[in-house]
């Protein structure tokens, strides 16, 4: 028999009284107009603590009634950095809640995958759909049937969803301010073809807060194809912004997988960074701090993304996706200052 769940452990350890606790529990909270967050700290801490086996011993029943499972997350592609990077903390989030956690790639074939999609409601209590796994079409299937899910690097502006997003806006103002502080003034902004689509708003972003700084001249955007054997980046590209009359600073990455060939690329052509051009990227790579040169970056807040998809999700698939409070969350961003784009 594991230890006896009380209440007032479980409310010092949330700092909040016993009598709040007590209504969670008995599933009066919202009749006092206890919020959902708040609800949702308690239901998580109980869960680990105990409460729920407490209560299977006594063979009683909750009056909050558990679904535990297993989570699913989609993503567009298992080689994503992002994907690498913050499964660690994806794991310990839902491993604290005793529920299962598992990553599927979308199938590139949109029929097989529609039909997938129908299947994953039978082995899933609920899923996270990263970025451009969550379509329209998938995510207007899932809310018809009030399946319980929440977008991950997804936001949305037109529909009443649960998400959880890196804050774009705060990311561009940590990025340009520290070019402004650098003195670069002419900037080009790399995105991948394939991507570029996904980073319009944080593309805008970055361009809307470079306008706002005078010494700092409009940016050049370029989208890159992989063109050449060996699926490597065509110097062509963006030579001509690295020479007079633009003489390009700095480059402003968009993606981390573009990091690494076009590091490579500047080498090849003798010219180094920071010193010839400084390099900058939005996102963090594997690596990134033992390249040559180091890579200036943006870092997500991976654990506190992680809690918070854990709340939410955990929250819907307890609602049975049919929850009335939805939420919009966006995380600011930390940015990593190495050598790739100098110090001030």
């Amino acid at each position: 028999m594991g230890k006896k769940f009380k209440n007032k452990d479980l409310a010092a350890r949330l700092g909040v009284s016993g009598t709040l606790v007590s209504l969670v529990l008995n599933n009066k909270a919202d009749q006092q107009g206890i919020r959902k967050d708040t609800q949702e700290k308690v239901l998580m801490l109980a869960r680990q603590m105990g409460y729920f086996e407490s209560v299977q011993e006594k063979n009683e029943s909750s009056p909050v009634e558990e679904k535990p499972g297993v989570l699913g997350m989609i993503v567009p592609s298992i080689n994503d950095p992002f994907v690498i990077q913050i499964t660690p903390f994806l794991q310990k989030a839902f491993s604290s809640i005793g529920v299962g956690f598992s990553i599927v790639t979308k199938d590139p074939d949109d029929q097989r995958y529609d039909r997938l999609v129908g299947a994953f409601k039978k082995f899933y209590s609920g899923l996270i759909l990263l970025g451009d796994a969550a379509d329209d079409a998938t995510v207007r299937a899932l809310r018809t049937t009030d399946y319980p899910f929440v977008l991950l690097e997804k936001p949305s502006k037109t529909l009443r969803l649960n998400t959880v997003s890196t804050d774009t806006v705060a990311g561009a103002q940590l990025v340009v301010n520290h070019l402004d502080k650098l003195g670069y003034k002419n900037i080009i902004i790399i995105a991948n073809h394939r991507s570029s689509s996904s980073d319009t708003t944080a593309i805008q972003d970055i361009i809307n807060t470079m306008a706002n700084k005078p010494g700092i001249n409009r940016p050049v955007v370029v989208e890159l194809d992989r063109r050449t054997i060996g699926d490597e980046i065509d110097f062509a590209q963006f030579e001509i912004y690295l020479r007079p009359p633009y003489r390009a600073d700095v480059m402003v990455i968009m993606n981390a997988s573009l990091v690494y060939p076009i590091m490579t690329l500047l080498r090849k052509k003798k010219l180094r960074v920071p010193q010839d051009i400084a390099v900058i990227s939005m996102e963090e790579g594997t690596g990134f701090d033992l390249m040559f040169s180091p890579v200036t970056c943006l870092r997500k807040p991976l654990s506190g993304i992680s809690t918070k998809v854990a709340n939410m999700i955990w929250s819907e698939v307890k609602n049975s996706g049919k929850g009335k409070f939805k939420r919009q969350v966006n995380i600011s961003p930390e940015l990593i200052v190495r050598n790739s784009c100098g110090t001030i």
